[in-house]
Parts: structure tokens; C-alpha cells; sequence
């Protein structure tokens, strides 16, 4: 309150300066008017006027309080949703990892470094195989005093061996020549949705080969 007080008391006291200038140029140019009309009025010719204008100087202008000032428009975006806890189960390995590489792209200002990134990803191995994994990687820093993962890269590679299927294109292929992949009592949505991971995991692209599988 003081602080606005006292502002406030600049702006008036700014403004009483105005109101004079401005008062001061009015009476300046009452008094040239008056005196050319006596002049024109007056029969003894006159070769010169002395202008009697008086320049008048702006009110200084300074930039507004901070504590006035108008607060900018920050840029807003959507949440993002963090990534699911993970236990280590390898079918579930890519749909993770997956997942934890979208937030990284939609927010990188958040991770200014590899480091930031590896230890965010591991704040979700809370239970099963990959607690222990996360467990032995900080008990390798704390003998060696050096995080033995130092990039991402590696952080990847390590993590696909560890908790990626290691046969997922033969298990797919294998499912697929089959029949336990049959559509059964699933809806079509259902069934359609899963033969096409199996498909992408098997590495089918012939279009042929396609339809001759979905239409078994």
C-alpha cells in the first residue's frame, strides 16, 4: 500500500506539472492574440510581430511501476500424463518405453541433459525385475562414484535387452501360423486390433500375405 501511495503521488504530482504548462501556454497565446488584434485595429502599420509563442516541453514519460505493470501472456499447453509404473514384463517393454519417449519430445525444456532423463525414466521402476535392475545401477554409482549409464543411447540399448521381448518376431510369426490368434468370441474391433500387432511384429507387409492370414 505505501509503495502505491507513493506512486500514486508521482502520477499526481506529474499531472499538477502538466496542468501548469499547459495553463502557462494558454495565457501565452491569450496575450499574442490580443496584441495582434490591437494591431490589426490600429491605423499605425506594423512590419514585424514578435511571435511570443513559448515551447512547450511533453510531460515526462516513464515506463510503468512493475508493480502496475500489466503481467504478459504465458503460453499454455496440454497436460501431459506421465508414464505408467513399470514392472519389468517384457510384452509391456516397448508400449513404456514408447510412452516415456513421447513425454521427452513434448517436453524438452524439462531435460537439459541425458542424466535428467535416464533418472525421470527410472523414477517409474518402483517394483519387480526392474526395481532390482534400478537398484543395481545406483549401487555400481556408489562404488565407483559414476553412473555407469552416461546417454540415453545406452540407456536404450540396455533397456530393450533387458525388458523387451528377445523373439518377438518369431513368437508373432509362430502365433500366426496358428489358431490361437482366431477371432473366438472377441469383437471384430478386438480381433482386427490385435492381428495387427501381431502382423507389424512379424514384419508382414505383403499385402497378400496379409489377407490370406486375417482371412484364416
Amino acid at each position: 500500500m505505501g509503495y502505491l501511495q507513493h506512486h500514486l503521488q508521482e502520477l499526481t504530482e506529474r499531472q499538477n506539472a502538466s496542468e501548469h504548462a499547459i495553463n502557462t501556454t494558454l495565457a501565452a497565446l491569450t496575450a499574442q492574440l490580443q496584441q495582434i488584434t490591437q494591431l490589426m485595429t490600429s491605423s499605425t502599420p506594423v512590419s514585424t510581430v514578435t511571435p511570443l509563442l513559448m515551447p512547450v516541453s511533453p510531460p515526462p514519460v516513464t515506463s510503468p511501476s512493475p508493480a502496475l505493470a500489466t503481467p504478459s501472456k504465458q503460453q499454455t499447453r496440454p497436460k501431459l500424463p506421465s508414464p505408467p509404473d513399470f514392472s519389468g514384463k517384457r510384452s509391456s517393454g516397448r508400449a513404456f518405453l514408447n510412452s516415456c519417449t513421447l513425454y521427452l519430445h513434448l517436453a524438452p525444456e524439462q531435460f537439459t541433459c541425458d542424466e535428467k532423463k535416464i533418472f525421470w525414466t527410472l523414477a517409474f521402476f518402483k517394483d519387480g525385475r526392474t526395481a532390482k535392475w534400478s537398484e543395481n545401477l545406483f549401487c555400481q554409482e556408489a562404488d565407483t562414484g559414476i553412473f555407469p549409464i552416461q546417454s540415453w543411447v545406452d540407456f536404450e540399448q540396455q533397456f530393450w535387452s533387458q525388458f523387451f521381448s528377445v523373439n518377438a518376431e518369431a513368437d508373432a510369426i509362430n502365433t500366426l501360423e496358428g489358431s490361437s490368434y482366431y477371432q473366438g468370441n472377441r469383437t471384430v474391433d478386438d480381433y482386427l486390433n490385435s492381428f495387427l500387432i501381431l502382423a507389424s511384429d512379424a514384419r508382414y507387409t505383403d499385402p497378400r500375405t496379409l489377407v490370406v492370414k486375417f482371412r484364416r
